[in-house]
């Protein structure tokens, strides 16, 4: 392997900080309802980031497999986005410090990438690694939000129940990193939370909120979710707006609520098989197909935005209201993910 050390460049002017916690958000993989691109939207909003260090994303990412945007105007080109894969440093609503590494999810030399953050880590002494993420679930948006968590040690996630005992999903960076972070000893955790899958290609501001809501908690930092719940307050309206206006989108949804609610119920009881019609769980391999689906259909783009411009109350622009019937995914609540 090359040289890790070569994928990236450190500030000299950078800020020394004490074991601080890095929050990890790469675009490109299953990101429903953009809840990790709306997640870093927020962490960023009104708060003025100071690099750390920057990665060579020429390296590491596939232009033609996500085009960077260029700005034609009449007769030349006035400007040019490229992408950028940084770590920076921000401040909670605490004025507590943190680091963000965000970007395109590294398309070519994942190990090489992975060991690298991994020096970072180490430089930069990193006590705790948060990966965040959305993923798309058969779970109704008139119920709590659910969260799957999964870390390097047991005991990160303490609380938190898991559904499947295993399953076998499209792998990502992010999930190689926490990987190889706990083989190396470091600890490291993530939070996949569980979007309505008829709200999966849209703007799902509630599920990010709880991606933060969650990783706040785990990382001990007020981080920031104003915008987020005055979002998330607006896309609730156009979603009723939206349901008001189908019978089909109700009946989904009415169907979800009742499966959610049994599964709800016999895990208070404490028989998750007596919860399921005929007692038979959703599996991990449904699971790994619905995450196959959502990149099938287009669900990253190509950017990680997995909806584009879409609010929430696009639910058109989702798995119902179109011209196929609803697609049953898996799990009704709580399913455990590696992703």
């Amino acid at each position: 392997m090359l040289d890790p050390a070569q994928l990236y460049q450190i500030d000299p002017a950078a800020p020394q900080l004490d074991e601080p916690v890095l929050i990890v958000v790469l675009d490109g993989f299953v990101d429903a309802g953009n809840a990790g691109t709306l997640a870093v939207g927020a962490l960023r909003d009104e708060r003025e980031p100071v690099k750390v260090a920057s990665f060579d994303v020429d390296q590491l990412v596939d232009y033609r497999s996500r085009r960077p945007p260029l700005r034609f105007e009449t007769d030349h080109w006035a400007d040019y986005d490229p992408p950028a894969l940084d770590v920076v440093v921000l401040t909670d609503t605490g004025d507590t410090q943190y680091l963000l590494l965000s970007g395109p999810e590294p398309d070519t030399q994942w190990e090489r990438f992975v060991a690298a953050v991994g020096l970072l880590v180490e430089q930069l002494g990193v006590r705790l690694v948060i990966s965040l993420q959305g993923i798309p679930m058969a779970v109704p948006h008139t119920r709590p939000i659910g969260v799957t968590a999964h870390a390097t040690r047991p005991e990160l996630v303490e609380g938190y129940s898991p559904w499947f005992a295993s399953a076998d999903v499209p792998g990502s960076a992010a999930a190689l990193l926490e990987y190889r972070l706990g083989q190396a000893g470091q600890d490291a955790l993530g939070f996949a939370v569980h979007v309505p899958h008829y709200l999966a290609r849209s703007a799902y501001p509630q599920a990010a909120r709880a991606l933060l809501d969650h990783a706040g908690l785990a990382a001990e930092l007020y981080l920031p979710t104003e915008t987020l719940t005055r979002a998330a307050e607006q896309a609730d309206t156009e979603i009723s707006e939206q349901m008001a206006e189908s019978d089909e989108v109700v009946q989904v949804v009415k169907a979800l609520e009742e499966q959610y609610d049994q599964v709800a119920e016999a895990r208070e009881a404490g028989s998750l098989t007596d919860g399921l019609e005929g007692g038979e769980l959703p599996s991990g391999d449904e699971l790994a197909a619905e995450f196959e689906r959502f990149l099938a259909e287009g669900g990253d783009k190509g950017t990680g935005k997995s909806g584009g411009d879409k609010s929430a109350g696009d639910i058109g622009g989702g798995d119902i209201g179109g011209d196929e019937p609803p697609h049953e995914p898996p799990g009704p609540t709580n399913p455990p993910s590696p992703a």
